[in-house]
Parts: C-alpha cells; structure tokens; sequence
C-alpha cells in the first residue's frame, strides 16, 4: 500500500497538469511517509523528472545523497511546526500557512483550517495537496459564481455550481488542476494540509 501511495503521487507530479479533471487518491494515513513525500514534490516541482521513478524513490528513502541541497522535513519536524502552528493560532483565526520546505519560490507548506474559506480559483496554478490530520470535504469544479480577483494567482466567489464534493481523511492526496474552482469544508475542529502550488503546463 504504501509502495503504490508513493507511485501514484510520483506519477501526478511528472505529468502536466491540464484540463479540468481533479484526482483524489485515498490512502492510510501514512504519517512516517510525510518527509519522504515532501522530498519527492519538491523534486519534481523543480524540474527533476529526468530522474525518474525509481531513482526518485531511492532518494526520497535516504539511498542517494548526491543531492546535498534537498529540502527535508522529517517526521517529527512536521508534528512539531504543527503543534507550534495551533499553540500559536488565535482562539478567533480560522486558517494558518507557514512554510515547511522551500526550493526558492517553490514552497511546500502547512495549512491549518479551523474554518472555511471562500471557494477559489488559481487561474495559473495547480494546488497539490496532502490531507495530515483531521477531516474535511473537498468541492470541486463546477462554475465559481461571483468571481473577483482578490490578488495575481487569486479568484474568489461567493459559491460554487455544478461541482462535485469528496470526503477528506488523513492520507487523501489531492491534485486541482489551475483553472478548478474549489472550496474546502471542515468536518470537526480542523483540517490540516500539506499543499504546494505547481504551475500549469504551457
């Protein structure tokens, strides 16, 4: 199982992302796994698909350490920003991001949902995401009704029509192509997201 969550997030990140379809694999939660997944994301958000597969699973366990300026987080250091992120959240705040690996612009981060937020759109960018801990629902696609751009790379709305919800657990792997809107709920007190955003294909 394990060896198949690895290949699965390894082959969404090789492809370009394009179109308007949105995957969302559901596996055990796998939290020792964490370090090794972000290794592999920022791998191949840099441009490493030369690699490989194999040789991307190989460095992503330790076997290859050519590569002296991988970001790495390990287990225990994903627990403890967490853990540092909700000691530090306002008992009022209802998300948190903070950066845990970065690769110059390309940033891995940590996201801390205590409420929702407003459904969205990234018009130039893929958002790739792994649900950590807690529970929440995914919308997705559809139309994104009432749209204004709030920032470069950010359309917001007040709903969205037409999508498609999923439930989310620990382990799920998410992958929404640029252009999707999508709006993220929360089942009980949180939902929390390892997310990264990758341009889409030219």
């Amino acid at each position: 199982m394990v060896v198949e969550t690895v290949q699965m997030q390894l082959l969404l990140l090789s492809r370009p992302v394009t179109g308007a379809n949105l995957l969302a694999y559901k596996g055990e939660a796998q939290m020792r796994m964490i370090g090794s997944r972000i290794v592999m994301a920022l791998l191949f958000a840099s441009g490493a698909e030369a690699i490989g597969p194999t040789a991307a699973v190989a460095q992503a366990n330790g076997e290859n350490h050519a590569d002296a300026s991988t970001n790495f987080a390990s287990n225990a250091a994903v627990r403890a920003q967490i853990a540092t992120m909700l000691e530090e959240m306002k008992p009022d705040q209802g998300f948190a991001w903070r950066p845990l690996v970065r690769d110059g612009s390309r940033v891995a981060a940590i996201e801390v949902w205590k409420k929702p937020g407003r459904p969205a759109v990234h018009p130039a960018e893929a958002e790739y995401a792994i649900v950590l801990e807690g529970a929440g629902t995914l919308l997705s696609g559809g139309t994104l009704i009432a749209p204004v751009t709030r920032k470069v790379g950010l359309v917001d709305g007040d709903r969205i029509e037409g999508g498609t919800s999923r439930s989310l657990r620990a382990g799920d792997v998410i992958l929404i192509p640029a252009g999707v809107p999508h709006w993220f709920g929360i089942t009980g007190d949180r939902l929390i997201l390892l997310g990264m955003k990758l341009p889409s294909a030219q």
